[in-house]
């Protein structure tokens, strides 16, 4: 796709990335917020992670014993609570018993293999998977969100109709594993700022001119 590095540096260029951008984030820390974040927004997401900070350590031992109920009330304001706190109480259990309490066997296993080994964990899908792999391994996969699949396929980097994997392998396919983070993160921000999911702001796109969806868009 020959446009795709000019849109990328357009971004870097046109962007202001979040300060968490460089966090060096406990991977099960990550792994707990992302979780979290499932069909959240990311408001919701922060005061209920602030919540649970506050009523436990963020450590496999520690949500491993915590009382359900108790996990629960504190993520409510993340919205499927019940579902997230099976899931976080379920990771916490699975690397403590399974993995001395961090996760980093797993994450030091090739990307395929690690992968594999957390989509075994309830409640963790794909993205999850890939944020953690991303952001706490430095491995070479580009987690797609909402943002970074609606902003790909309107930019025609990937299929209209392609799924999380279709979508994943195009990105990857365009750009070299140095600039995945980066790729990431600006979609995101595109997405949230430009390119929305309704009403995108087409007129006032830094990369319009290399968008074929521009004006025509639908809601992806």
């Amino acid at each position: 796709m020959k446009h795709a590095a000019t849109v990328l540096q357009i971004l870097r260029e046109k962007t202001s990335l979040p300060k968490w951008t460089k966090s060096q984030r406990d991977p099960f820390e990550t792994l707990v917020i992302t979780i979290l974040s499932q069909n959240t927004a990311d408001r919701n997401t922060a005061r209920a992670f602030e919540s649970l900070s506050k009523r436990f350590d963020i450590t496999p031992e520690a949500l491993a014993k915590a009382d359900l109920n108790q996990i629960e009330e504190a993520i409510k304001t993340a919205g499927l609570y019940k579902n997230k706190s099976r899931a976080i109480r379920s990771a916490a259990t699975i690397v403590l018993k399974k993995n001395r309490g961090t996760l980093q066997p797993i994450l030091s296993l090739p990307l395929e293999e690690a992968r594999n080994a957390l989509l075994q964990f309830p409640g963790v899908g794909p993205k999850t998977a890939d944020v953690v792999l991303l952001f706490s391994a430095n491995q070479p996969t580009i987690p797609v969100d909402t943002h970074v699949n609606r902003v790909a396929k309107r930019l025609g980097f990937a299929p209209p109709k392609g799924d999380y994997e279709t979508v994943r392998q195009a990105l990857q396919s365009l750009y070299d594993p140095t600039d995945y983070l980066m790729v990431h993160l600006l979609l995101i921000c595109h997405g949230r700022k430009y390119c929305r999911a309704r009403h995108p702001l087409c007129n006032d796109c830094p990369v319009n001119a290399y968008c074929p969806s521009k004006g025509v868009v639908q809601p992806v």
